[in-house]
């Protein structure tokens, strides 16, 4: 019986995220009879990691630390088996302009984008977007919409200038981007590797908030979200969301699985938003959702994962990290 120690936490601003899909995990692994211990962490050291007891390491954390490549690389120099992609993949596609610049490079559109520093700003009255309105200004190594502001006006645009400028005295590690706003469809592709070891993307799940945006209340708190599985959508377009899903994670070097999100605009024409490569196991969460879709359930789906971590360490065992 292989031993999985499952993570949740971090030090993160979606710990509570974190938590929640830990525990989902932590469930799965039990019903499909894995040796499983739940671990709610913050920053763990390479020696706490080394004095584990688990054959498989599922690190189930959200955020900059937990899936942008820190934590990453933590196990990988500990000599751990463990879920999910490696610390340099996870660094670029934790940086939203760094995977931009990857989906150009593949031919795949992306909104326009740029850095935004409020520290350039005396008085947000008298700023200018140096993008036409609307905009949406976000963090570059957040997730879940964390610090999310949308500008249709530049009476939004005065207020969210102010409010990041706000946030970077609590945090002034985080970088802001600025990036041209698509009204159109939300789709969403989960990718998992399969048993060949080659990725695949499930089925789309279109997301159709209640109202506004699909930001963190919309995601974790409302529970008025609608997820459409299969949406109606011709064939031709479902299948391209899904090559471009696929060949971003192999551009970026997604290892066993990630979630890769678009925006379909009225022309029937989509722009890729971001890619993530520990997607969330909650009730909400679109992994265990689009899994289901392919009659994966999640106790299957958290028993394939351990089981290409384990296999993936047993055959690169003794070679250098990256």
């Amino acid at each position: 019986m292989t031993r999985v120690l499952i993570l949740g936490g971090g030090p993160d601003a979606e710990r509570e995220v974190s938590i929640a899909s830990a525990t989902a995990v932590h469930q799965g692994c039990v019903d499909a009879g894995l040796d499983a211990t739940l671990l709610i962490v913050d920053r763990p050291t390479i020696e706490e990691v080394q004095s584990w007891d688990a054959e498989v390491v599922f690190p189930v954390l959200h955020g900059q630390f937990g899936e942008g490549g820190a934590l990453q690389l933590i196990l990988e120099r500990a000599g751990v088996a463990f879920v999910g992609s490696r610390s340099r993949a996870s660094r670029l596609a934790m940086d939203k302009l760094g995977t931009k610049l990857v989906a150009l490079d593949c031919g795949i559109p992306t909104p326009i984008a740029a850095i935004f520093d409020p520290a350039d700003v005396d008085h947000p009255e008298d700023s200018v977007c140096p993008i036409e309105l609307p905009v949406v200004i976000k963090p570059v190594s957040d997730g879940s919409s964390v610090g999310l502001y949308l500008c249709t006006t530049k009476a939004d645009w005065i207020d969210a200038v102010s409010q990041v400028g706000q946030d970077l005295v609590e945090h002034p590690r985080r970088v802001y981007m600025i990036e041209r706003m698509i009204i159109g469809r939300e789709l969403t592709a989960s990718v998992l590797v399969g048993d060949d070891g080659e990725l695949e993307a499930l089925e789309l799940i279109e997301i159709k908030p209640s109202q506004g945006v699909y930001d963190y209340n919309a995601k974790y708190v409302r529970g008025d979200t609608q997820y459409i599985s299969k949406p109606e959508l011709p064939e031709s377009i479902v299948n391209g969301i899904k090559e471009h899903a696929v060949t971003m994670c192999q551009a970026i070097g997604v290892r066993h699985l990630a979630r890769v999100d678009f925006l379909l605009d009225t022309d029937n024409s989509w722009t890729l938003l971001e890619l993530n490569t520990m997607p969330g196991f909650t009730k909400t969460s679109l992994m265990p959702m689009a899994a289901k879709q392919c009659e994966i359930q999640l106790p299957a789906l958290c028993a394939h994962l351990v089981g290409c971590a384990y296999k993936d360490h047993q055959s690169t065992s003794g070679c250098p990290t990256h």
